[in-house]
């Protein structure tokens, strides 16, 4: 399952990795960024340092919060900014989870999210995978499945936005229509 869990996480860090994506502006609605967190974090990550806190893994407390899990990455300055948005800006729960969705789903017929946004769209993503490895009853990791679907599939509309044919992203997959929410 650790494997399982690190590879998700490359995936969705390859996914930040790609070209544009951290340079695109967003000016409709209120900005998703970590002002709400005292003002510290200037600018997201580069993405090769995120991708490295999260190869390190993650590890989800009983309280619902992640945590990078080598003590020496979470001391560092980038460790530390992701500790403020794994408890600040990232859900602790389902229906956190599924409000962001909604938010995310609003801003659809917008332009392009900005870094902030799309950072955190990715991090939601990857608190929905490890709440449905940590759910023990065959519902809520359906819940936990479905709502981690959708935010991918939001994730594909704003990587889709000017390029795609008719702005409709390409599906996700068969997997994303058969989600098996047993363990």
């Amino acid at each position: 399952m650790a494997r399982k869990l690190q590879f998700l996480a490359w995936l969705m860090t390859a996914i930040y990795l790609l070209p544009g994506v951290t340079t695109t502006q967003h000016s409709a609605g209120q900005p998703m960024d970590s002002t709400s967190v005292g003002g510290g974090l200037q600018k997201p990550e580069a993405p090769e340092v995120m991708f490295e806190l999260l190869w390190a893994g993650l590890e989800l407390d009983v309280m619902g919060q992640l945590h990078i899990q080598d003590e020496e990455l979470a001391s560092t300055r980038p460790g530390r900014r992701l500790r403020l948005l794994l408890q600040h800006q990232v859900p602790s729960d389902l229906q956190g989870a599924e409000q962001w969705l909604q938010q995310f789903q609003d801003l659809r017929k917008g332009p392009p999210l900005s870094p902030w946004e799309f950072e955190h769209l990715l991090l939601t993503g990857l608190f929905c995978v490890y709440q449905l490895h940590k759910a023990i009853e065959a519902e809520e990791r359906g819940h936990w499945a479905q709502v981690f679907a959708l935010l991918a599939q939001e994730t594909l509309w704003d990587l889709c936005k000017g390029f795609c044919p008719q702005g409709q992203p390409p599906p996700l997959g068969p997997w994303a229509l058969n989600l098996d929410p047993s363990p």
